[in-house]
C-alpha cells in the first residue's frame, strides 16, 4: 500500500515540474491537480490504519492461524530434512578421512620399512660374502637361522667353507620339513664317516675335515636316480646313485646351520652340533658342472650366489652365542685363511 502512494506521489511531482517548465496556464493548471492529488493522498493515508487493523484480525482468525501454524510444521519438517542430509554427509566425509587416514598410514610404514631396508643393505659388508659363522662350543643351542623360502627342488648343489674346532664336524647344515626332520642334511660325528641325508636315506661321503684349516666342501643331488657327487677342495672325492631316487626335497622348510633337527626348527642334540666356523655357503637348485665347482674352490672368479640360498649377512640370523665375524675365504692369496 504505501508503495502505491510513493509511485502516486511521483507521478503527480514529475507531472508538475513539467507544467512548471511549459507555459504559465498549464502551471496554474498543473497547482490545481498537484493540491487535488496532496487531498487523494491525505485520505488514503487515513485508511491505512484500518487496513493494517483488518488484516491482523484477518491473520489471527482460527482458519488462518491452522493455516500458517501448517506451513512452520512444513518448514519445520524440510529443515529438520535438510539437517538430516547434513549430518549424513558429515558423516559420509568422516568416513572418507578415515580412510584417506588409514591409506596414507599404510603408505608411511610402506615407506618406513623401505627405508630400514636401505639401512640394513647400508650396514652389511662391502661383499655380501665377506664374513664367517663361529660356533665355538658343542652346545645345543647355538645355530644360525636361514631367513629364506625353500622351493620344491628337483636337484641341488650345495657349497660352503668349514673349519673344524675338533674332530667329527658336526652338522654343517639341516633342513626339515613338518613331516621330515631329516629331509636333507650333511653331518659328520666324533668318530663317524661325513654323511649325506635325503628324505631320512644315508650315503657315507668320502670327505675329511681336519682341524684349524679351512677346506672347501661342495656336495650335488638329483632325484634322477639319486645320482651323488662329493668334492672338496675342487676335486670329485666320491659319486654314488640310489639316494631317494624320485624324491624331491620338499619346500616350505626350515634351515638351520650348525645343528641337526629332530623337529622342525628344534630338538637340537649337542653331540650333533657343529664345532669350528662355517662360511660361503651357497644353495643352488642344480646340479654345478665340476669347473664350476674347481672354481669356486681354487677363488679364480668371484665367488657365483646360489640362487635359492646366497650367502647374504642380513638373510641368516644368529642365536645362543654364535657370532658372525668378517673374514672372506676368497680374500687371501685367492686360498682359504688360516686363523
Amino acid at each position: 500500500l504505501l508503495a502505491y502512494f510513493y509511485i502516486v506521489n511521483a507521478i503527480v511531482l514529475l507531472r508538475y515540474q513539467r507544467a512548471s517548465q511549459s507555459a504559465p496556464g498549464s502551471k496554474r493548471e498543473c497547482q490545481i491537480c498537484f493540491r487535488a492529488c496532496v487531498s487523494l493522498l491525505s485520505s488514503q493515508l487515513e485508511m491505512v490504519p484500518a487496513v493494517l487493523n483488518h488484516s491482523e484480525a484477518v491473520v489471527g482468525a482460527p482458519g488462518v492461524s491452522g493455516h500458517a501454524s501448517g506451513r512452520v510444521e512444513d518448514v519445520g519438517g524440510d529443515l529438520e530434512k535438510k539437517v538430516k542430509l547434513l549430518e549424513e554427509g558429515r558423516k559420509n566425509l568422516r568416513k572418507e578421512t578415515q580412510s584417506h587416514h588409514q591409506h596414507i598410514d599404510k603408505g608411511i610404514n610402506t615407506l618406513q620399512e623401505r627405508i630400514s631396508d636401505l639401512e640394513q643393505s647400508l650396514t652389511v659388508p662391502p661383499f655380501p660374502q665377506g664374513y664367517k659363522l663361529s660356533f665355538p662350543l658343542r652346545t645345543n643351542y647355538m645355530y644360525g637361522l636361514v631367513r629364506r623360502n625353500i622351493p620344491e627342488m628337483y636337484a641341488f648343489t650345495v657349497c660352503m667353507w668349514l673349519k673344524a674346532s675338533e674332530n667329527g664336524i658336526g652338522t654343517p647344515f639341516s633342513y626339515a620339513v613338518a613331516e621330515q626332520p631329516n629331509e636333507l642334511v650333511l653331518l659328520q660325528g666324533v668318530h663317524n664317516p661325513a654323511e649325506l641325508l635325503v628324505n631320512d636315506k644315508v650315503a657315507q661321503l668320502p670327505l675329511t675335515f681336519p682341524q684349524g684349516t679351512w677346506q672347501h666342501v661342495c656336495v650335488s643331488w638329483t632325484l634322477r636316480d639319486g645320482v651323488w657327487k662329493a668334492y672338496q677342495g675342487g676335486k670329485l672325492k666320491g659319486r654314488g646313485e640310489g639316494l631317494s631316487a624320485w624324491h624331491p626335497i620338499k619346500s616350505g622348510g626350515v634351515l638351520v646351520l650348525g645343528q641337526e633337527q629332530d623337529t622342525l626348527g628344534g630338538r637340537f642334540d649337542a653331540s650333533q652340533a657343529l664345532v669350528g666356523e662355517l662360511s660361503l655357503f651357497n644353495l643352488w637348485d642344480r646340479v654345478l658342472p665340476p669347473g664350476e665347482v674347481a672354481a669356486l674352490a681354487s677363488c679364480r672368479n668371484p665367488p657365483q650366489q646360489g640362487n635359492v640360498v646366497p650367502w647374504i649377512e642380513r638373510d641368516i640370523d644368529v642365536f645362543g652365542g654364535a657370532v658372525k665375524e668378517p673374514v672372506d675365504p676368497c680374500s687371501v692369496s685367492c686360498h682359504p685363511p688360516k686363523m
